[in-house]
């Protein structure tokens, strides 16, 4: 027995050690699965078994729902004439507003139709040079904007000026400059807002899902408020008629897909998701949600952007993430 210690020589020299051992692989960039999620949840469209499903579902439970509703009043006429007959002036107020709700639907549908049709009439005159044509959608947004009083001093000044325009896109680019240029400003804001909102809650909020129902909302939201600073006024099935045609055209176009070329082109947001992975999902959902307040603006705006440069989406998300960072640090120094 030796009270030393023992050595052991080998024969050979190890094969692998700590420096041919392999690179720990790196984690997949975010992806924005919160805007995936909404995107795909906004274009799955059902299919013909599942709609007839549905509406005969939802047919069988109106004619169920009104039959005991009629029942139970006439029984209560027959029991309680007073009772029943104040039970049926308010089932026939109930009428009424689903009545009011239905036309204001269909009024904003048809406000939307209206705004769409003025789109395509104006691409067509840009495109032909038609002069008589563009002055009609001249004559068609005077009427659209002719109860708005922020845009008055736009309206006359465009009044005043468009006689001595004598080709289309110069008539058009005006129009552009005095109605369009106000209300993009309005409608970028909103897209800002909606873009901080969402990628605050990606980053700050760990719950499952909070992301996905906080991107669906805001976006929800931003599309509607869009629509009515441009005028369309959309209820609650315009608006979800809008959310599914934007998404549809972004998931169409491939628009939605982000990969390391946007985190690039944001300040900073490569570094920034390697250091916090919720961090960089926040990024690209309020990436994606400024994409989509740029394809809504597309959309629900009157005139074509023609003279007018389109919204930038790195510019978007680099004013949205500044103005949420220096608000908290202004309030740090106050």
């Amino acid at each position: 027995m030796t009270n030393g210690p023992v050595l052991i020589d080998l024969e050979e020299p190890p094969e692998s050690g700590p420096s041919e051992a392999p690179p720990v692989p790196d984690e997949a960039p975010p992806e924005g699965r919160a805007m995936q999620s909404v995107a795909a949840l906004a274009t799955a469209r059902p299919s013909r078994l599942a709609r007839w499903f549905w509406g005969l579902a939802g047919l069988i439970l109106t004619t169920v729902v009104s039959v005991a509703a009629w029942d139970f009043v006439t029984d209560l006429i027959a029991r309680s004439p007073i009772l029943g007959w104040a039970v049926t002036a308010l089932v026939a107020a109930f009428v009424t507003v689903l009545l009011i709700i239905a036309l204001r639907e269909l009024a904003a549908f048809s406000r939307l139709k209206r705004m769409d049709l003025i789109h395509r009439a104006a691409t067509e005159a840009l495109a032909r040079d038609d002069l008589a044509a563009a002055r009609d959608v001249l004559a068609q947004l005077d009427a659209l904007y002719a109860g708005r009083d922020a845009l008055r001093w736009g309206r006359e000044r465009l009044a005043e000026r468009a006689p001595d325009q004598f080709d289309a896109g110069t008539l058009l680019g005006l129009a552009e400059a005095e109605l369009m240029t106000p209300l993009d400003a309005r409608a970028l804001r909103e897209v800002e807002a909606a873009a901080r909102q969402v990628a605050m809650v990606t980053a700050l909020v760990p719950l499952a899902l909070a992301d996905v129902a906080a991107a669906l909302t805001a976006n929800i939201r931003m599309i509607r408020r869009i629509a009515e600073i441009y005028g369309g006024r959309s209820g609650t099935l315009g608006s979800w008629r809008l959310v599914r045609a934007v998404l549809t055209h972004l998931v169409a176009t491939g628009a939605v897909a982000v990969g390391d070329d946007m985190l690039g082109s944001l300040a900073g947001g490569g570094l920034l998701s390697k250091l916090s992975r919720r961090f960089g999902e926040g990024v690209v959902n309020g990436a994606l949600t400024a994409r989509v307040g740029v394809a809504a603006i597309e959309v629900c705006r009157p005139l074509p952007f023609a003279t007018t440069r389109r919204p930038s989406v790195s510019a978007l998300v680099g004013r949205s993430l500044r103005g949420l960072f220096d608000g908290g640090k202004g309030k740090g120094e106050a």
